[in-house]
């Protein structure tokens, strides 16, 4: 009889789950508002409170991070990806020439871009192929470190500020459970990992990258390493976080002015413990703080991933996660990876709206992933890009018009 009975428990409940994932996975309607807003020309942001950067350095003040004149300059980023990714570059140079993407960017209302690279294309730099350069007939023949400062400073000539992201060891698409990927470094896996790195190659990799722009007053910061993960559990906050202090303090020794931008354990999640444990630098007020909020983060926990939270308990995970540096007013974070589909479920669609209502609320930093159209990898859709294949066309939805509103906060 107790068999039973917990058979029929069991099996309410996977109906009961079954149900719930149904609902989350229904096609979301878009609001009136939403198909209004595709169905204009974007206006350009000229009452924007956080325009492009005039007033270098950047400095951190509390929970701000302001310019040289002791104003905020928020954060409205994209990611512009693929210098982490098999083909070594950022994606569209064959489309579209670098400057006139770098105008879309500015044009679509961001100041800054977060542009990915892994460690494999530092440490190979490999030729690129000419057909990946159709638009960019200037960087054929060059190799991949130099097209990826080529693109930098494309961007940078706009008036967009640059944050330099290393994103992976491999080059390939961030992440998957590659161990070899997880951390900073790779020594202590052996032979499995076909890229090997210590955390010293790590820190080396970084100076070579960065050295190009060492004079660049808009290429603003290094975030130094994306979604850290290991086993469950195992890596803690202080490892990650002197590792940080070490990598930080080598840049800072090369600019003192650039910001160091440390991200949260957990695929960037968790940064629960540097209020008590802070990264400290030898340069002080230059740490930024990062956090990554999907619709899929949560999961593992009791109350489920964020797709299908109330606001009470998605605002309760943000507050303990990292929204208490902000409230507290101890330290900068930049929300450095967020995004949802063109065509979003019901759950995506709830996630967003509790994501971009909690932002709002905080006023907090951001950056979109991404603008891409396309990924590198069998040139598959990016259901998140803000651009049409020709990378200048805007897509225009319930996601443009909602960072719209958080860029003119």
């Amino acid at each position: 009889m107790l068999i039973v009975i917990l058979l029929l428990a069991a099996s309410g409940y996977i109906a009961f789950w079954w149900h719930q994932e149904t609902l989350l996975n229904k096609p979301w309607v878009p609001d009136p508002d939403s198909i209004l807003f595709g169905q204009r020309p974007l206006p350009p942001l000229m009452t924007s409170p956080h325009p492009i950067l005039t007033h270098t350095p950047l400095r951190t003040q509390g929970r701000n991070i302001v310019d040289s004149r002791d104003e905020r300059f928020k954060l409205a980023s994209v990611n512009w990806y693929g210098g982490s990714d098999e083909l070594f570059i950022p994606g569209g140079l064959d489309i579209q020439h670098r400057s006139s993407i770098a105008k879309t960017i500015r044009h679509l209302g961001f100041n800054s871009v977060r542009l990915p690279y892994a460690d494999e294309m530092v440490m190979t730099n490999p030729p690129i192929l000419p057909h990946l350069l159709a638009a960019n007939a200037d960087l054929v023949g060059l190799r991949a470190l130099d097209i990826f400062e080529a693109v930098v400073n494309s961007l940078t000539d706009e008036g967009l500020a640059v944050i330099i992201n290393n994103h992976i060891t491999h080059s390939t698409w961030c992440c998957g459970a590659d161990p070899c990927d997880g951390l900073w470094h790779n020594d202590h896996l052996g032979s499995i990992c076909r890229v090997r790195m210590t955390e010293d190659e790590w820190i080396e990799n970084w100076e070579i990258i960065m050295e190009p722009h060492v004079k660049n007053p808009l290429v603003i910061g290094a975030d130094l390493r994306n979604e850290v993960r290991s086993l469950w559990g195992t890596l803690s906050w202080d490892t990650w976080a002197a590792a940080a202090e070490r990598a930080g303090n080598r840049l800072l020794a090369m600019n003192p002015d650039w910001l160091i931008i440390v991200g949260g354990t957990g695929s960037g999640n968790f940064l629960t413990e540097a209020g008590a444990r802070p990264v400290e630098l030898s340069v002080p007020s230059r740490v930024v703080y990062s956090a990554h909020v999907y619709g899929w983060s949560g999961w593992g926990s009791s109350e489920g991933r964020y797709a299908k939270r109330p606001y009470a308990s998605f605002v309760k995970s943000m507050r303990d996660n990292w929204g208490y540096l902000l409230e507290q007013d101890i330290a900068p974070v930049w929300i450095g990876e967020f995004g949802a589909p063109d065509k979003p479920s019901e759950g995506d669609a709830h996630y967003w709206k509790n994501l971009m209502r909690y932002l709002a609320t905080v006023d907090a930093d951001f950056g979109y992933w991404a603008l891409n159209p396309r990924k590198p990898k069998d040139n598959l859709k990016e259901s998140y890009s803000l651009v049409q294949d020709d990378w200048e066309t805007p897509v225009l939805d319930y996601r443009m018009r909602d960072m719209r509103k958080l860029m003119l906060q």
